[in-house]
């Protein structure tokens, strides 16, 4: 059973047509970092950058350097979708991409970490076997099939990311629709489509809706009689997002995935007429099958485990932000706060109030206003530079937090030192006050 689910042979069109996409989007993605004029605000202008905790090593390159470092990536994205020298293509996109997930958490998406897992696949999938230069190269490397796991590994995939996203959603504020009135009102200034955002339906659209696509999306894809009606859903659900949300190229991937979940013969007359369509269905069982079979497996539990670790992480997460990321929690909540930081001088105890502008972007202020783990590492920045000028000193911070449009509370014990004491990783910062949130 698991042979045939994992190993029988299916036709390869869904993958050739999807590494095409892919690939052409993950040129749109770099080049339009660049001209939207995101590396400049997020990578070049900063002095300090917000890396992923235990990611302080990872930074970016020196003066005009990311730019260029962009444009190569962006050029690996072209190679995929060509199909040119494709392994080692995809495999560098996916350390390029990677290396700027987790070098800056400014603007953390959730869909920059799909990405990363999206580029790790296609670097161990067959998607340069048709429609390639590198077939073209090499006719001997052609083929018009794939094992099954091909389709799989993004359909689970698929499945756990919906499916958390759905769940997320299921808290007071998304419920009584506090949260989708909220990003409705911050929309109101649109042009032409501000005015019907206000409509008292599309909080319902949005907030039930978007439980409703989340939860039901995928299985809908899977069975026949509805997939047609629920990929006219997804055109509908993402090109609004796209267009009312603004998520990058999130949406046209999310719709490329549709790709696996089509009679792949549909796929080949629509894309690739001159391609041979494969029907024989052998079951061929590698030799691979023992290593790929404990690391996919072993993959997909820590996917099942990741989102739910806020729950075994005291307090709630809308709050402490612990077991925020990479958990599919999507535009879930709307957080505001205001921070100011005191250093103190071990010896002197002479009191230095700190301006954040000159330390910190715009953007980056609002992250160490409302974000734990931001202050944190803001605290840790300014020991390093009194360090560096000859000072032992401590770091006091006064922050108060709304969330949802709640009232300001104190998100950070004022009286405690953070230059001086450690992260906690895998357990609650007893240091972040109690939200009097209910759990979510």
């Amino acid at each position: 059973m698991l042979n045939k689910f994992l190993f029988k042979q299916i036709d390869n069109s869904a993958l050739i047509v999807f590494r095409i996409i892919f690939g052409l989007l993950c040129f749109l993605e770099s080049v339009g970092a660049i001209f939207t004029g995101w590396i400049t605000r997020t990578l070049v202008e900063p002095k300090f950058t917000f890396t992923f905790l235990g990611f302080g090593w990872l930074q970016p390159l020196p003066g005009d350097w990311m730019y260029v470092y962009y444009v190569i990536m962006g050029s690996f994205g072209l190679l995929i979708m060509l199909g040119y020298k494709y392994r080692v293509s995809a495999f560098l996109f996916f350390v390029m991409w990677s290396s700027v997930y987790f070098m800056q958490k400014t603007s953390y998406n959730n869909h920059y970490y799909l990405l990363v897992l999206l580029s790790a696949f296609m670097v161990l999938l067959p998607a340069n076997k048709y429609a390639s230069l590198d077939v073209k190269l090499n006719p001997k490397i052609k083929s018009i099939s794939m094992p099954a796991w091909c389709k799989w590994i993004f359909v689970i995939q698929l499945l756990i990311l919906y499916t958390y996203a759905s769940k997320a959603k299921m808290y007071p504020d998304w419920l009584d629709l506090t949260m989708p009135r909220i990003l409705m009102q911050s929309k109101v200034n649109y042009p032409i489509i501000g005015g019907l955002l206000q409509n008292d339906f599309m909080p319902y659209l949005v907030g039930y809706g978007g439980i409703l696509f989340d939860g039901l999306i995928i299985p809908l894809l899977l069975f026949k009689q509805t997939r047609k009606y629920a990929f006219f859903a997804s055109i509908f659900f993402h090109l609004f997002n796209s267009i009312v949300f603004q998520v990058g190229v999130f949406p046209y991937l999310s719709l490329a995935f549709s790709l696996f979940f089509f009679n792949p013969e549909t796929i080949k007359n629509i894309f690739l007429k001159r391609k041979e369509y494969y029907a024989k269905a052998e079951i061929i069982v590698p030799s691979y099958k023992p290593i790929l079979v404990t690391l996919g497996s072993l993959y997909f539990i820590i996917q099942l485990l990741l989102p739910i670790r806020h729950h075994f992480i005291e307090d709630n997460v809308l709050w402490t932000e612990e077991g925020h990321r990479m958990s599919w929690r999507m535009m879930l909540r709307s957080k505001s706060g205001q921070a100011s930081f005191k250093v103190v001088n071990i010896n002197t105890k002479v009191e230095t109030p700190i301006k954040l502008s000159a330390y910190l972007t715009k953007k980056q202020i609002r992250l160490v206003s409302s974000k734990p783990d931001g202050i944190w590492q803001f605290a840790q920045y300014l020991k390093k530079e009194y360090k560096s000028k000859g000072e032992d000193i401590q770091v006091f911070v006064n922050a108060k937090v709304s969330v949802n449009s709640r009232p300001f509370r104190q998100l950070i014990d004022p009286k405690v030192d953070l230059a001086n004491v450690e992260w906690n990783y895998f357990t609650h910062n007893d240091w972040i006050l109690p939200s009097k949130l209910k759990n979510n």
